[in-house]
């Protein structure tokens, strides 16, 4: 199974108000672990960058100024994601993005019901507790010390890690074959001493003992057949 992890960072929180996508950042992984190949591109958003958004990732202006617009990269990065599912940290964003830059280019609209939010996932997994990216590292002990600013790629890179742990690890269907057989290996059956069975049979005390505990109650059903 294919899917792929993806990242934008934007110039702001709005492409309805003129805010577009800066950077992609693109994991492939198969049956949810990474394949190593990736998708990367800085663009060039024709437009300024707010210090606010700048504060965030770090791209500046300048930085973007020789990049390529998002009409130049928009077949390799289709051809890249082909018809995989896409695994994204708060889907609806980066998609509302991503489908307001193809919208500008003519192409067709990425349908909502191909991608996976990972919020969601983590939401419904620990109600209640942070699921943001730095959270979720945290919690599954995913290294993200390198993580200064965000950046597309190395979120996409953390969140491909992370997806792995939400999906259940490296054994999602507690297949635990090899220790079984372990298991099995060690278990002998031992020989038991034989024993005689234990005298159960009621005494002559006892007996005398319950007809008299008997012999107390008043009007017993069993004497009226």
């Amino acid at each position: 199974m294919r899917e792929i992890v993806l990242d934008t960072e934007t110039t702001g929180l709005d492409p309805l108000k003129g805010d577009r996508v800066v950077e992609i950042g693109c994991v492939e992984l198969e049956n949810h672990v990474s394949t190593g190949k990736f998708f990367h591109v800085y663009l060039n958003p024709e437009r300024d960058m707010p210090s606010e958004a700048a504060m965030v990732h770090g791209l500046t202006d300048e930085f973007l100024a020789d990049k390529p617009v998002f009409a130049e990269k928009v077949d390799d990065f289709l051809n890249f994601i082909g018809e995989a599912l896409l695994v994204i940290h708060n889907a609806a964003f980066d998609m509302n993005f991503i489908n307001a830059e193809l919208t500008r280019c003519g192409y067709k609209r990425l349908s909502m019901e191909r991608s996976l939010d990972t919020v969601g996932m983590a939401r419904r997994m620990f109600p209640g507790a942070p699921a943001s990216l730095d959270a979720l590292c945290k919690r599954f002990g995913v290294d993200a010390s390198g993580r200064k600013m965000h950046g597309a790629l190395l979120d996409a890179q953390l969140l491909a890690e992370v997806y792995l742990e939400l999906r259940g690890g490296r054994q999602p269907d507690l297949v635990m074959a090899t220790g079984a057989t372990a298991a099995e290996e060690e278990y002998k059956f031992s020989a038991r001493e034989h024993r005689a069975p234990r005298e159960h049979a009621a005494s002559a005390e006892e007996l005398a003992a319950h007809e008299a505990f008997l012999g107390q109650l008043k009007d017993p059903l069993w004497k009226r057949a």
